[in-house]
């Protein structure tokens, strides 16, 4: 008598044929597909077989994240008040290299500041420090991201004063595009830091062409303004607009101690921005 039939699912791929070093990058790029597209078809195994090639080129392919299988956002804004000794610290990340006659060769390394917080201090109450341990285990600690007011900085208009149509260059029309992503300059000149703004407050938007207020958009994911019809060549698309941080909490773990907080004080909950891909 046989026994029940057993299908495996595995597939063996081999880099045989990534013989000569200079063709390595192009063919383990069409490995790394190979392996992904195997992946999709539901092979649960997979390997990659000829250990001369992979030492040669150093190739690792990582294991996929947990958290493409998960939703790592949730829209909903921290939801208690920071107070005064709430503290925010924009970070870059600068490359410096010092030359032996003493002279610096720096290399910025991000295009945008990303941002750290420290938002405990605005715990004011037993209740409100319960409702922080429920917020922090329903995003499962720093798994899970939100929304932030920054208390210095939540606006297209200065800092905090009230959004006008004119506020931010979106861009500026050429007759064919009609998407343009909300964004933030600093600094001015010839060459502002521009920030990225994803988490837009959508009732606040005010959309111009031209100079001239419009209605004709629809506020698409992670702040893409769409327009209903694309902009005249030379036509400057602005905006203002009020917006929230998407940040994450930055540890496993939030340390409590009631005996603290009793004598007034306050649980450090730091925080840190989420880069999002507009």
């Amino acid at each position: 008598m046989r026994g029940p039939a057993i299908r495996w699912r595995v597939r063996i791929i081999s880099p045989a044929s990534v013989l000569d070093p200079p063709d390595a990058e192009a063919f383990w790029a069409r490995i790394d597909a190979g392996l992904d597209e195997a992946a999709g078809r539901g092979i649960a195994r997979r390997y990659v077989w000829a250990l001369p090639q992979v030492n040669r080129d150093g190739y690792t392919r990582l294991a996929p994240s947990p958290e493409q299988a998960m939703d790592p956002f949730d829209d909903v804004l921290y939801p208690f008040a920071l107070g005064r000794s709430a503290s925010v610290a924009p970070e870059f990340s600068t490359s410096i290299a010092v030359t032996a006659s003493g002279h610096e060769r720096r290399n910025s390394l991000w295009s945008d500041a990303r941002l750290h917080f420290d938002v405990g201090p605005g715990i004011r109450s037993e209740a409100e420090l319960a409702d922080l341990i429920a917020f922090f285990r329903a995003r499962r600690g720093p798994a899970r991201g939100f929304r932030l007011t920054d208390p210095f900085d939540s606006s297209s208009n200065g800092m905090n004063a009230a959004p006008t149509m004119l506020d931010q260059l979106l861009g500026v029309g050429d007759g064919a595009r009609a998407d343009f992503q909300l964004a933030k300059s600093y600094g001015g000149g010839s060459e502002p830091q521009v920030r990225a703004i994803t988490r837009p407050r959508a009732g606040t938007i005010v959309v111009s062409v031209g100079g001239a207020a419009t209605s004709a958009w629809t506020l698409g994911d992670k702040g893409m303004i769409r327009l209903a019809a694309a902009p005249p060549a030379g036509a400057e698309v602005r905006a203002g607009f009020r917006f929230d941080v998407p940040v994450r909490f930055a540890e496993d773990r939030l340390d409590v101690s009631a005996v603290n907080f009793a004598a007034g004080e306050a649980p450090s909950v730091p925080l840190i921005e989420i880069r999002e891909t507009a």
